[in-house]
C-alpha cells in the first residue's frame, strides 16, 4: 500500500510540527515552513495536526497512487490535477488505486501541503517525521523526494467501494474560517525584539516604512532581505542565544534575516523584531524577489491574534467530526 513517485518535484520534503527539545544538543526543530496550512491539510485529511505532511515547494511531484486514501492540499496554489482533472485546495478528496496527482503551475504561494488521512509510514527521529535537510535526517533518508520513490501508507482506506466513499466524502459541507484561509498581502505584522533600542531612530523609522526585498538566497534556514541597510546606535556584540522561528536578527552588513524553520540553534545577531506567529505562513509562502514590509503591533495583539487562530482550528475540527467518522468506519469495515 504506497505512493509511486513518478516526478518528484523541486523540493518535496516530509514535515510536520518539527523536532522540539533538542536545540540545545545543536538539532534544528525543522518542521513546516507553513504550519497554518500543514494543519489545515491535516484536518481535511481526518488526522491530528502533527502527522507529517509532504511540503511541496513551487513544482508540485507527480505521484501514482497504489492503494485507496483521502488526501487534502492546502497552502500555494500550485494547479493540482487528479488524473489531468483539476482538483481544489482546502477540501477532503478520495483517491483510487491507480489515481494520478500532479502539479502544474503556480497561481500563488511558494508551499503546498499534502496530507494522506492516517499519514505516511515514516519512523521518527528524535520524535519527529521532519526532514532536516541540511543535516540530512528525518523524514524519508533525510532528503527530498526522488523519482521512483515509494512512500508507504501508515492507514490506507479498506472495506468500502471507493467510488462511494469518494460520493460521500464529496457531500460533506465544509466552513472553513476566513482566519485559516489563504491571505494574500505583504504587510507582516511584527513586535520589537529585545535589541531593537540599539539601532537609530533613523534606521527602525526604516524598517518599519520601506518595502524590503526577499533575495534569492533565501530558503528553509532563512530569509535574507535587502533594502535600507539598519544601523546600531553604538558598535555592540551580544552573547550567542537560542533562536526561535520568526526572529528578524541583522548581521554586520544591515541586512535583515527571518529565520525560519531550519534557523541555527544559537545565534549571536542582534534582534530588531519578532514577526507574529499568525503571519508566519505569509512569510514561507512568499518568493524571492517579492516584497515585504513590516508593521509593529504589541505583544498583547499578538497573543490574540494566535489566540483567534487556535479558536478557528478549534471550531473546523468540531466541524470535521463527521468527515472522521466516515473515514474510521472504512479501516473498521
Amino acid at each position: 500500500m504506497s505512493i509511486t513517485v513518478i516526478k518528484p518535484g523541486l523540493q518535496s520534503s516530509f514535515q510536520d510540527l518539527g523536532r522540539h527539545g533538542h536545540q540545545h544538543l545543536g538539532v534544528s526543530v525543522s518542521g513546516a515552513m507553513d504550519a497554518r496550512a500543514h494543519r489545515l491539510a491535516n484536518l481535511l485529511a481526518g488526522n491530528s495536526q502533527d502527522t507529517a505532511t509532504l511540503e511541496l515547494t513551487l513544482t508540485g511531484p507527480t505521484l501514482q497512487f497504489n492503494a485507496t486514501t483521502c488526501i487534502a492540499i492546502a497552502g500555494a496554489s500550485l494547479s493540482p490535477t487528479l488524473n489531468g482533472h483539476a482538483v481544489p485546495n482546502n477540501r477532503p478528496l478520495i483517491v483510487k488505486a491507480g489515481d494520478t496527482l500532479a502539479f502544474g503551475a503556480r497561481t500563488h504561494g511558494l508551499r503546498a501541503y499534502l496530507a494522506v488521512h492516517g499519514g505516511f509510514d515514516i519512523k521518527p527521529i528524535l520524535g519527529s517525521c521532519s526532514t532536516f535537510l541540511r543535516g540530512k535526517f528525518g523524514g524519508l533518508e533525510g532528503r527530498a523526494l526522488q523519482k521512483g520513490d515509494q512512500i508507504h501508507l501508515a492507514k490506507p482506506l479498506n472495506g468500502m467501494d471507493p467510488e462511494k466513499l469518494s460520493d460521500d466524502v464529496w457531500k460533506i459541507k465544509i466552513y472553513l474560517p476566513a482566519i485559516l484561509g489563504t491571505t494574500l498581502r505583504s504587510d507582516i505584522r511584527v513586535v520589537k525584539g529585545p535589541h531593537a533600542d540599539r539601532f537609530t531612530p533613523e534606521s527602525l523609522q526604516q524598517f518599519f516604512s520601506t518595502d524590503y526585498r526577499v533575495n534569492p538566497e533565501s530558503e528553509r534556514m532563512g530569509y535574507r532581505l535587502s533594502g535600507a541597510k539598519l544601523t546600531l546606535a553604538n558598535p555592540t556584540q551580544i552573547i550567542s542565544e537560542v533562536t526561535s522561528f520568526g526572529t528578524i536578527q541583522v548581521p554586520t552588513d544591515g541586512n535583515p534575516i527571518i529565520l525560519m524553520a531550519d534557523r541555527q540553534t544559537t545565534g549571536g545577531y542582534v534582534k530588531i523584531a519578532h514577526v507574529a506567529t499568525v503571519d508566519l505562513p505569509l512569510v514561507a509562502q512568499t518568493m524571492p524577489g517579492e516584497s515585504l514590509r513590516f508593521q509593529e503591533i504589541t505583544l498583547a495583539q499578538a497573543q490574540q491574534l494566535d489566540s483567534q487562530r487556535e479558536e478557528a482550528f478549534g471550531r473546523l475540527h468540531q466541524g470535521l467530526a463527521s468527515l472522521r467518522e466516515l473515514l474510521g468506519a472504512t479501516q473498521t469495515a
